[in-house]
């Protein structure tokens, strides 16, 4: 049976005691490539192993001396540099620093220079030298490395796996916020969402660029990541409307107290800037209550002094206004067009002139063009059954004995505003219910073509 590794001892212990079985790390894909790197974890060791103090002293004086112009340094510019520091100290964070391939020195000529592991390990330290903390750095940082490195050509597929995670880890947060149904943190979270999608449509460019190399080159492992973190990309877009659901319900879960114009929201706005709540109950139990007791008699003396006391006259009621006459005034009322009543006159003078058939262009053009749409728009009203027990205009329309009849040919027209328009004719039947109208009604409705 194999002993765990003691704490004590972990340094001295190999990886592969800390695994159930030595050969699982072999098979790990990332523990391969991190053994590939052992020289940078080396470097991070030597920086960051031991106490808090030192592990800010050794990463600050790295960081002075990666900020240094010169390729070669002197240990006499280095004294003049750090000529704040005490000696052993300097001495003791260069010398980590030398075991570490960090700096190298160079005994012939007497300077230290720069490593290129340094200069690697710089690149993993940049946000340490951000003047301030940027909001949203965690998912910034992954964009950027993200497009630089398609910018540059060394795109890894771990890249975008750790940027689809990331973009996971945030549409769980939102989800979490529209779940709970608070306001504040409604607010707080759509602010941190606006900034998410800010960023994300800035690196969107570079992600469908990634999609389209990877297709090109024929990389299938690169190409499902970078479908994998489109899909999740999609996700977070789509939850701008579920925030907007999620803040109008608690709107109308907003309550106005009075009509002061305050609301609940103002009001827990406040109580949370208040840095004590216990002090806003202080003086409101100073005064005891004190029971008041009252006799039989000085109830029926209290009654009878009611009763005698004077009490104003009610006011004498007042008689109502006089009528006074409405001012005169117009009312306006809606009215159709007048194209409609021109039209029916029109085919009242056809019909009491007897006249059966009439060419369908004397009826519809003049004017404009707006008007001779209308008109036309007015034909179909001819002999509709929905519209006949209507009163009015369009009742009148619908009940006269006209029928209009399109062709699918067309003619020159002789209006200034119409060059070409369908033939058609108005027909009339000679008299109700006979054989011609019934002909008229049961032609074939593929034969009338507008």
């Amino acid at each position: 049976m194999r002993e765990t590794p003691n704490p004590a001892s972990e340094d001295e212990a190999r990886f592969e005691d800390f695994f159930r079985d030595a050969a699982a790390p072999g098979e790990a894909q990332l523990l391969w490539q991190m053994e590939r790197q052992e020289g940078l974890m080396a470097g991070l060791r030597a920086l960051f192993h031991g106490p808090a103090s030192l592990v800010k002293l050794r990463v600050w004086v790295f960081l002075e001396v990666m900020a240094m112009p010169a390729s070669r340094i002197s240990r006499e510019a280095l004294n003049q540099h750090f000529h704040m520091l005490r000696d052993e100290p300097l001495e003791l964070v260069l010398k980590r620093l030398r075991e570490a391939d960090l700096l190298a020195w160079d005994g012939s000529n007497q300077h230290y220079g720069v490593t290129p592991l340094a200069q690697q390990l710089l690149g993993l330290l940049q946000p340490l030298l951000n003047s301030s903390v940027q909001q949203d750095a965690d998912l910034s940082a992954l964009l950027a490395n993200v497009a630089g490195a398609h910018q540059l050509g060394t795109l890894d597929p771990a890249q975008l796996q750790h940027l689809q995670a990331q973009l996971s880890r945030l549409y769980d947060e939102f989800a979490d916020a529209i779940a709970s149904g608070s306001e504040f943190h409604l607010r707080r979270a759509r602010q941190r969402f606006g900034r998410a999608l800010s960023l994300v449509e800035k690196a969107s460019e570079a992600l469908s660029a990634i999609m389209v190399q990877a297709q090109e080159q024929g990389n299938a492992r690169l190409e499902r990541l970078a479908r994998e973190l489109g899909l999740a990309q999609a996700r977070l877009l789509s939850m701008a409307s579920q925030f907007n659901r999620a803040l109008q319900q608690a709107d109308r879960q907003r309550v106005t107290l009075g009509s002061t114009g305050i609301t609940t929201t103002d009001v827990r706005r406040w109580l949370q800037n208040v840095h004590f709540l216990e002090n806003l109950s202080l003086g409101a139990l100073s005064r005891p209550v004190h029971p008041v007791l009252v006799a039989q008699h000085e109830l029926l003396d209290t009654a009878e002094a009611e009763f005698e006391r004077d009490r104003p006259a009610a006011p004498a009621p007042e008689a109502l206004p006089s009528a006074q006459a409405a001012p005169e005034g117009q009312l306006a009322v809606m009215s159709l067009p007048p194209e409609m009543g021109i039209m029916q006159a029109l085919l009242t003078r056809w019909s009491e002139a007897g006249e059966v058939e009439q060419d369908l262009a004397p009826a519809v053009l003049g004017g404009s063009y707006a008007l001779a749409s209308y008109r036309a728009q007015l034909l179909p009203l001819l002999g509709d059954r929905e519209a006949q027990h209507l009163n009015g205009a369009t009742g009148d329309m619908a009940r006269q004995p006209w029928r209009v009849h399109w062709s699918a040919e067309q003619a020159a027209s002789d209006d200034e505003h119409i060059r070409w328009m369908s033939r058609g004719v108005l027909r009339r039947p000679a008299a109700e219910g006979s054989e011609e109208e019934q002909q008229v009604q049961q032609q074939d409705p593929k034969e009338d073509q507008a």
